[in-house]
């Protein structure tokens, strides 16, 4: 869990900058909501949609879009030991620095009613205990008509902008995952964008380099940077006594003054094996090691776990559900006598080939699962193993691939389930979810191991000895 303080040093913006923030790849096409189409920003403080989203908010308004803005807390809980400031006087006047940054987004568009905003009030510091009403209200402004505007709500798609769901605040959290949940459900884009990140991240924390840039013309960085002189309170001591020092340090802000805006984009279409294909071959081709195998501590604690967690010293038939570029397969070849190793990405399988050469005992093969299952004769297989691919299919198409696994193995094999424990970017389940679904598979459960990050069981197949 990462924990950090507005009091530390923070990463420097030179950091950075020097490591390539600025040059990342344009937004895609038809991200940013334009004339006839809404764009939805969800705040948990004022000042989180300046910060992140001023940009956003004054390009989209220029294009025609309408914009509304939902803050779902006041931010009263800013200054806690303010000696000047009741949270009541606090909220007041945050609420007021809101208006007036949200009116210098504004000033100079097409139609400056396009742009409205909402408070929902609800308690700042602890918007996690209020998934529930965050959720309706959130599902309210998307189903109703855009306030402030005259008939119905756009006819044309919406887009959803939030905190970053791993920000490591825990109101932003829970603030992304609402607006997470909500984009699923109702298949829109979502558009999430990191504040704290910049502060306590560093560039070795590689996510960041999947993500994407909106570059900000100059009349649209001169509003984000009046946008966020309005926010006083946060940018500026409330006094110079004990308990009112500045929040947001100068260093802090540079991080938003930048000409771009950065965002991790999730596209609204619902994602399945049909686009695992293409999703992880264009992943592949940007990032030979996307998730670090070769590098990440995590990838080799996860590993050895894995391999310490099979029941048996070995195996005459293991197939590996998506191999990626082979790290754990040329492990489990030292443990079995013949494994398959299967991944939709024909990228990455042609870097498993070269990984793998040396041994005999190692087939790949590409495949969109659960339709390219191989016709293995039932009962042959001992082994199945499914690390991390399990919330990349849908939750039909897992429940599709459970079957076949259960056709394959013969009576006693064993199947490793091993899965992320945190949110899953754009895709129908989560680590948790695929677990439950395997479950009810109803076979002995051999091994059980949870740790923050992953969940990793082996479910054994019925029959057999031992099963």
């Amino acid at each position: 869990m990462v924990t950090f303080s507005h009091d530390d040093a923070g990463t420097p913006e030179s950091m950075w900058a020097g490591a390539g923030v600025g040059q990342l790849p344009e937004l895609a096409a038809g991200s940013v909501p334009g004339n006839g189409e809404r764009l939805i920003v969800v705040a948990a403080h004022p000042d989180d949609e300046s910060l992140g989203a001023a940009g956003l908010i004054h390009t989209a308004l220029h294009r025609g879009a309408t914009v509304q803005v939902v803050i779902c807390s006041a931010g009263e809980a800013s200054h806690p030991h303010s000696p000047t400031y009741t949270p009541a006087q606090l909220a007041a006047l945050r609420r007021h620095e809101l208006d007036t940054a949200l009116g210098l987004l504004r000033e100079g568009a097409p139609d400056p009613g396009q742009l409205t905003w909402r408070h929902l009030d609800l308690p700042d510091g602890s918007l996690a205990a209020h998934a529930g009403a965050l959720d309706d209200a959130l599902a309210s402004v998307v189903d109703g008509p855009a306030d402030g505007t005259p008939g119905d709500a756009p006819t044309g798609r919406t887009v959803i902008a939030a905190p970053y769901r791993l920000d490591a605040h825990t109101d932003h959290d829970a603030v992304g995952t609402a607006a997470a949940r909500l984009a699923t459900r109702k298949h829109l884009g979502l558009l999430e964008f990191p504040i704290w990140f910049w502060h306590w991240g560093t560039p070795a924390h590689t996510e960041w380099r999947d993500w994407q840039s909106l570059q900000l013309d100059a009349p649209t960085r001169d509003a984000k940077r009046a946008a966020l002189s309005a926010h006083r309170s946060q940018i500026l001591p409330l006094s110079s006594a004990p308990g009112d020092e500045v929040l947001l340090s100068e260093a802090f802000q540079q991080h938003f003054l930048r000409p771009t805006e950065t965002f991790r984009w999730t596209p609204p279409e619902p994602r399945d094996s049909t686009s695992a294909a293409q999703i992880f071959d264009d992943l592949y081709r940007r990032r030979p090691d996307p998730w670090d195998y070769l590098g990440s501590a995590y990838e080799h604690r996860k590993r050895v776990v894995t391999l310490a967690s099979l029941p048996r010293p070995g195996y005459d038939f293991a197939i590996e559900a998506g191999c990626s570029i082979g790290v754990l397969t040329s492990a489990l070849a030292e443990r079995c006598s013949h494994v398959l190793g299967i991944d939709a990405s024909q990228v990455a399988l042609d870097a498993a080939s070269t990984r793998v050469q040396a041994a005999e005992n190692v087939e790949l093969l590409r495949a969109d699962l659960p339709a390219g299952w191989p016709q293995q004769i039932p009962g042959t297989v001992d082994l199945v193993v499914v690390s991390e691919i399990g919330y990349f299919l849908s939750r039909d198409e897992w429940r599709t691939l459970l079957d076949a696994v259960a056709g394959t193995l013969r009576p006693g094999g064993d199947l490793l389930l091993c899965h992320w424990l945190h949110p899953i970017e754009g895709w129908e389940l989560d680590g948790d979810q695929v677990h439950e679904i395997a479950r009810s598979l109803g076979w002995k459960r051999m091994v059980e191991h949870r740790e923050d990050d992953f969940l990793l069981e082996v479910l054994r197949a019925p029959g057999g000895i031992g099963g």
